[in-house]
């Protein structure tokens, strides 16, 4: 039996927007080399669970090949997983947009807990702190408090206030008892602000309405950069034109995206 997994990939600085960069999160279900050989998929994965990478390695060149105005590159996490279900975070950036100043893989017990992640949150320095996590559907509310606790240790080890924290959380529907929220410190602590809402929906199906991907930031200066408005779930089935069928080979999960603001001095370099 072929060993597969999950790739979550998160997009950083993929397209300008006037004087804003876009952010993105996607969960690409069982992203592998079956996957990236389909050339319809992988059409729409570059306008929007691999073992040897080499999935990945076609998309960044899908990428390169569809943009030949600006370079994208990628920073991974390992294979993340207790059994032999493993998962993958991938960061891909554009390169002259971004840089990486440090990153920090989590293990299962780095939160301080005797019952920590199934799949340690992977996070990356890019000039602010950005983490992408996907939170395992049966432990989703435990893992989403103990986000709280990663983002408070990444604040003091880059000494940076400015966090994001930003992929599929399994923040909704029967993951997360409506009883359950206020014991979650990163939703009851007002410093986090969840920049997608519990009413939009995060799936592809038909038959399902759920905000299970998100992004969330912590920060005066990173929340100030937010264009208002900007993040929202990105459906590809009608932006392409597709039918359900046809989104569902390339995910069950749409991206979540929000815009920033350029800073002056970023402006100036670009």
């Amino acid at each position: 039996m072929a060993h597969t997994s999950t790739l979550l990939l998160t997009l950083l600085g993929v397209q300008l927007v006037a004087t804003t960069f876009k952010i993105c999160a996607f969960n690409i279900r069982s992203f592998g080399r079956a996957k990236a050989a389909n050339r319809k998929v992988m059409g729409a994965l570059v306008q929007v669970r691999d073992s040897r990478g080499s999935a990945i390695q076609v998309l960044l060149r899908e990428l390169n090949r569809y943009d030949r105005s600006h370079h994208y590159s990628r920073l991974e996490s390992k294979r993340l997983g207790r059994g032999s279900y493993k998962e993958q975070n991938i960061f891909v950036y554009r390169t002259d947009v971004v840089s990486v100043i440090d990153w920090h893989q989590f293990e299962d017990r780095d939160a301080g807990n005797s019952k920590a992640f199934v799949r340690g949150p992977f996070a990356a320095h890019f000039h602010s702190s950005y983490t992408v996590h996907h939170a395992s559907p049966r432990e989703a509310a435990h893992e989403l408090d103990l986000l709280f606790g990663v983002c408070n240790k990444l604040m003091e080890q880059w000494k940076n206030q400015n966090v994001m924290v930003l992929g599929d959380l399994n923040a909704a529907g029967a993951y997360i008892p409506s009883n359950a929220w206020a014991g979650i410190r990163l939703r009851s602590n007002l410093a986090f602000h969840w920049l997608i809402g519990d009413t939009e929906d995060t799936t592809v199906s038909h038959r399902s309405c759920c905000a299970y991907d998100r992004i969330i930031v912590h920060g005066e200066e990173l929340l100030g950069a937010v264009v208002p408005k900007s993040a929202k779930p990105f459906n590809f089935t009608q932006a392409l034109g597709l039918s359900e069928e046809e989104a569902l080979e390339i995910s069950d999960h749409y991206p979540v995206e929000v815009n920033l603001r350029l800073s002056p001095k970023a402006q100036r370099e670009l």
